[in-house]
């Protein structure tokens, strides 16, 4: 099978199709693509997934027989802490060997730009053509060196917090890394910065199984913390990063799951109150409420397709002209950056902004959504349906017909959009959105509208609509 890559660099099933043949030759193209930019040197990490510390060691060994220095990690770390490690260093680009939020049997091959974030389109397009080529090199080997960038990315950490409120902070935090690359990050952080906050880590030992869910923080898998906030009062909240710690995801106290567009919105608000300015960026899958929040704060919206890549261009062009510079990206995922961090999403930054928020405003993150949606007048109701399909499953033909539906659930549709996939504007202040997955025979179902049973019938007609295209199913 070919190395196929997505939409954050090559993700397969180990020993399947990720293999260390495999992972050879994408690291030799890899260091082909760095040399000829110019490069010396490249760090590598990985994340708790089974073998992830062999394949970076491959990597490593590789890309040094190819003349380049590499800073290799010896132990899990998360991919924000790998990218900061690239700028840190000023390698010339970074590999982070993960599967991020992928099922357990996944790992990957994450490229990283000497800027400190997802590689460019550009960049992987280089990559995956140098696949077909073996150039031979017979320069200089490269040196191995040992990789410590703890210190450095928590100090890179206090420069984007207001270490003086949470520092006065005494509320209660619940973190569950899902036993991904976050394990003792976010505890050692809190313990670095001298926080007196109440923090309790759940699932914190590394487990390449991820106890037993998908390491993505949306609501099937975190059914252990939404329990253990059912039985906390406001303001406690519950943090979840994801596998490589560069998504976030929250639940707050009563077991309410607050998502990823209220997250975005909510630490949109805070930064503007704490006087950063700059560009909204959002993927095209992402919430009208952030979209309402920017027409309100008076802040240039900037819309993408779904890819954290497509994000960091923005980031990247900010930093050539300051009329463009970027104040917040982020994704329906949960990948978001802010200005003055690496332009990389960052799961335990955005951990400790949202904490910071609820600190200095004295309320909870419900409530500050909540003043939010009376500010821009828009209630935001949202649901997603992640569709497993069989191998035979056919996309195009689902992606052409759902540009030409009329209604959905009796829902007129007002606009299309096809930025990436399929985004259908209904009557209402509703949307439905179809989307493949790049790496996965999954179709994701993404529907926002003004009312929990709007939700539900517009996505329960979409996914019946899905599944038509299926003959297996």
């Amino acid at each position: 099978m070919p190395i196929k890559f997505g939409t954050d660099g090559w993700r397969d099933i180990i020993a399947e199709d990720l293999t260390f043949e495999n992972v050879r030759t994408v690291a030799r193209a890899h260091a082909q693509v760095l040399r000829s930019s110019g490069a010396r040197s490249v760090a590598v990490g990985f994340d708790t997934r089974f073998q992830g510390s062999a394949f970076a060691g491959v990597v490593a060994e590789v890309m040094a027989a190819q003349g380049l220095d590499v800073w290799l990690a010896q132990d899990y770390l998360p991919t924000p802490a790998l990218s900061f490690a690239v700028v840190h260093h000023g390698a010339g680009g970074g590999v982070m060997i993960t599967a991020s939020h992928n099922p357990p049997q996944y790992s990957g091959y994450k490229i990283k730009g000497g800027y400190g974030g997802s590689a460019t389109p550009a960049v992987v397009g280089q990559v995956e053509a140098a696949l077909a080529t073996a150039e031979s090199y017979d320069g200089p080997r490269g040196e191995i060196r040992p990789l410590d960038i703890r210190q450095a990315y928590y100090e890179q950490l206090d420069r984007q917090l207001d270490l003086e409120t949470l520092r006065e902070y005494r509320g209660k935090v619940i973190h569950d890394p899902m036993g991904g690359a976050a394990c003792g990050w976010l505890s050692g952080y809190a313990q670095h910065a001298g926080l007196q906050l109440e923090l309790e880590e759940m699932h914190g030992r590394p487990d390449p199984l991820f106890y037993g869910v998908n390491p993505e923080p949306i609501p099937q898998n975190l059914g252990e913390l939404t329990e253990r906030l059912t039985r906390e009062s406001a303001p406690t909240l519950g943090v979840i990063t994801d596998g490589d710690a560069d998504r976030v995801g929250a639940i707050t106290a009563g077991g309410h799951f607050f998502n990823s567009h209220q997250i975005f919105a909510v630490l949109i608000k805070h930064l503007y109150g704490r006087g950063v300015r700059g560009r909204v960026v959002k993927t095209v899958s992402g919430s009208r409420v952030i979209e309402l929040l920017a027409e309100t704060l008076g802040l240039e919206l900037l819309e993408t397709p779904v890819g954290f890549k497509y994000i960091t261009d923005a980031f990247l062009e900010g930093q050539q002209d300051e009329s463009k510079a970027v104040l917040m990206g982020g994704e329906e995922s949960g990948g978001l950056s802010s200005r003055g961090h690496i332009p990389e999403r960052d799961g335990l930054l955005n951990s400790l902004l949202m904490i910071e928020a609820v600190a200095a405003s004295g309320q909870s993150l419900d409530e500050l959504f909540a003043d939010i949606e009376r500010e821009v007048g828009f209630r935001h109701v949202y649901d997603r349906a992640d569709l497993h399909l069989s191998p035979a499953f056919d996309k195009a033909a689902l992606m052409t017909a759902a540009q030409t539906y009329g209604e959905m659930a009796g829902y007129v549709v007002s606009g299309v959009k096809t930025t990436d996939g399929v985004k259908l504007a209904l009557e209402g202040d509703a949307s439905v959105m179809f989307r493949a997955s790049g790496t996965e025979p999954v179709v994701r179902v993404y529907v926002e509208a003004q009312s929990p049973e709007a939700v539900a019938a517009i996505l329960g007609e979409a996914v019946r609509r899905v599944r038509s295209f299926d003959s297996v199913s």
